[in-house]
């Protein structure tokens, strides 16, 4: 099956316009986010899918006990429920497929990135009322229960399994080789992790140079967050280029080249020097 394709420019203008405003707005809410992420992706899913999408996660949450009891028994709730009952886990090959990326099919396929499984042991648990937030592991994304001095992880790539203390460990072990700082236990802000979401994207694209369509689409969207590094006015400018927009191209290079001026202009000569370039391939 090939890989979903972004919706034309009209609709992908308002897809935009949506996430813009639900980044900026006082509370984002983060399925409506990763929707949107979806919706840019993929040009099938239209807003009938969205509402079912939605739908799903309110009928899944409907599903949980009432008020099980503390954090142990949310996460044990969570882990009958989504990973045992319905199957939702993941597997090393779902690293290779941008639907494991897209909230939408993950949903239907219950296989993804831990980060959407994240997502969706979130929100099936807040909505049900659950003490529940993302915590981004250095290398894994898991899901937290409960306050600091009482909290319980789960892992929700393997099926939601319940980890001890080692376990976390363990995790940041192999990911970074060092060992797990008291700080990266921390709830993950919604919009944080709309962002990891975007740099995953971008990680699949950058190995794919076939599909930089989807590495521009997920810097863009990177760029409407509140906050972002100005170094993707850079890379937004580099795939102009490589996409054959050679005066769009040098345009955004001579901008970010301003920006860049102020703090280090060799380098920002570096980058007039590229923007020339850009122009010079239109003869």
């Amino acid at each position: 099956m090939r890989p979903p394709f972004p919706p034309p420019p009209e609709r992908s203008a308002e897809i935009r316009r949506r996430f813009a405003d639900e980044a900026r707005s006082e509370r984002p809410d983060l399925s409506s986010l990763c929707l949107l992420v979806g919706a840019q992706a993929d040009g099938e899913l239209d807003e009938t899918g969205i509402d079912a999408a939605q739908i799903e996660l309110d009928r899944l949450a409907g599903q949980l006990p009432f008020r099980p009891g503390g954090p142990r028994s949310w996460a044990v709730s969570l882990r009958e429920l989504l990973g045992d009952r319905c199957g939702f886990r993941g597997a090393p090959v779902d690293y290779q497929r941008l639907e494991s990326s897209l909230l939408h099919e993950v949903l239907r396929r219950r296989r993804g990135l831990p980060i959407l499984l994240s997502v969706v042991w979130m929100e099936v648990a807040r909505r049900a009322g659950a003490p529940v937030y993302g915590v981004a592991l250095p290398g894994h994304f898991v899901v937290g229960f409960g306050p600091t001095e009482e909290q319980v992880l789960a892992d929700p790539f393997d099926g939601g399994r319940v980890l001890s203390g080692g376990d976390a460990e363990l995790l940041v072990a192999g990911a970074t080789g060092s060992s797990l700082d008291p700080s990266m236990l921390s709830p993950a802000d919604p919009l944080d992790v709309v962002q990891r979401i975007l740099n995953n994207v971008r990680a699949w694209a950058a190995a794919r140079p076939e599909r930089s369509d989807v590495a521009l689409w997920a810097v863009e969207l990177s760029l409407l967050l509140p906050s972002h590094s100005a170094r993707l006015r850079y890379e937004r400018a580099q795939l102009f280029v490589q996409r054959g927009d050679f005066v769009q191209g040098a345009v955004e290079l001579d901008a970010y080249a301003e920006v860049v001026a102020a703090v280090d202009e060799p380098a920002a000569a570096r980058v007039r020097q590229q923007a020339h370039a850009a122009r010079a391939m239109l003869n």
